[in-house]
């Protein structure tokens, strides 16, 4: 059995009613996968940081998936020379 850790970074900044996180993927190999996600708090909403972090992290991790994703298309393509028809 062959176990490999992979491992994932989020870094949070706040700037007034604006979230960003990014989260970056380190493989084993080498390939580093990196994606951003922004919230933004109303003015009318209550000051609540949790909340825009939570959200921010969610949609920096939906894109990394998605550039996971695609990356891993474009590698099945180029070791078989096929056209993928992958769909996630």
């Amino acid at each position: 059995m062959h176990v490999t850790t992979w491992h994932v970074e989020i870094h949070l900044s706040e700037d007034g009613p604006r979230t960003r996180a990014e989260a970056v993927l380190r493989t084993t190999a080498g390939t580093e996968v990196r994606s951003t996600g922004v919230a933004r708090r109303s003015p009318d909403d209550r000051d609540a940081p949790e909340i825009g972090d939570e959200l921010a992290v969610c949609r920096a991790l939906s894109g990394l998936a998605h550039a996971l994703f695609e990356a891993s298309v474009l590698d099945v393509e180029a070791n078989t020379g096929a056209s993928s028809t992958f769909t996630m």
